[in-house]
């Protein structure tokens, strides 16, 4: 940073050592390589895009009407006194 005055305000600091310390800081500071700021970004991209996938929420949905159909089946024969339930 150039300016002193920008790291006083952003970061709060009074004291003249404060500044020149966190000057230090920041020009030290590492930096991720290419490759790895590649594949952050293709993996960032990747889940930021909206995900399609009809089959599986048809197979999901499916997978719900069996389950309702079976427990409508069970108790209806529940009711007319057979079944496992039946007494």
């Amino acid at each position: 940073m150039s300016d002193p005055h920008d790291i006083r305000d952003e970061l709060g600091l009074d004291a003249p050592e404060d500044v020149a310390l966190a000057e230090r800081l920041l020009a030290a500071r590492p930096l991720p390589g290419p490759a790895f700021r590649g594949r952050l970004r293709r993996l960032l991209e990747a889940r930021s895009r909206p995900v399609d996938r009809p089959a599986r929420v048809r197979a999901l949905i499916a997978g719900c009407a069996a389950a309702g159909a079976l427990l409508l089946l069970v108790g209806a024969v529940s009711a007319a006194g057979a079944g496992p339930l039946g007494g």
